[in-house]
């Protein structure tokens, strides 16, 4: 009569040393494939890849391009292909995080329409100061406040906004609060112009919110300028 304990342990070892399925569809399969190989099968795969993304940025930099009147012709090519070049490195660097969610295609146009974006509101920004000063800040506020008076915002949620933004805020918290909150101006770009990071930036706003959201609180109002009910 046949062991069992031998059938056992050897479907279990077939089973655990059996290829897991892929996620990904056979195309993006394929040009997972071909970006990791080497020699020709890559060179191909990268330019296919390049001439892709470059269609992605030149859609996204013309799509801006009605709102962007500091851009000309040569400055939307330029950008396509710095945009183009960018987005394949940036892709190539994460071929491993590609998890197959999407097609391998869609997953890379999204990094084209990114840098696209950014260098877009660069250029935009590019030879403008961005204003940083705490001087510059009330009368940001008080423009501000005519918009929101006209919306039944409360005078007294700006008033104690303002005495906030002043006493309760860390020089630097100010200064990003001010160019990203008050005078719209790119994370990117600020980023870029102060030497740091998106992530840093996006920190520092959550935590000035934070600490404007609880004063506003111990006053009884809430950042939608409304009383609160308490």
């Amino acid at each position: 009569m046949p062991s069992k304990s031998r059938s056992g342990p050897s479907r279990t070892r077939v089973l655990e040393d059996a290829p897991m399925p892929s996620p990904h569809d056979g195309e993006s399969e394929l040009w997972l494939r071909r970006l990791r190989a080497h020699g020709p099968q890559r060179d191909e795969a990268l330019t296919e890849l390049h001439a892709l993304l470059l269609r992605a940025a030149r859609f996204e930099v013309g799509r801006r391009h009605a709102g962007s009147a500091h851009l000309r012709g040569g400055d939307q090519d330029d950008l396509a292909q710095q945009s183009a070049d960018d987005a394949l490195v940036a892709i190539l660097g994460k071929l491993d995080s590609f998890r197959g969610d999407s097609r391998f295609t869609t997953w890379a146009y999204k990094f084209a329409l990114y840098e696209a974006a950014a260098k877009v509101r660069r250029q935009a920004w590019q030879g403008r100061e961005i204003p940083l000063g705490e001087e510059s800040w009330p009368l940001i506020v008080d423009d501000r406040r005519r918009t929101a008076e006209q919306g039944a915002e409360s005078a007294e949620l700006f008033a104690v906004l303002r005495s906030a933004i002043e006493n309760e805020l860390a020089p630097h918290q100010r200064q990003v609060l001010i160019a990203i909150a008050l005078n719209d101006v790119p994370i990117d770009v600020l980023a870029e112009r102060l030497n740091t990071t998106r992530g840093a930036i996006y920190k520092t706003v959550h935590d000035s919110r934070q600490k404007l959201r609880a004063v506003l609180a111990a006053n009884g109002l809430s950042i939608e300028g409304h009383r609160s009910s308490s």
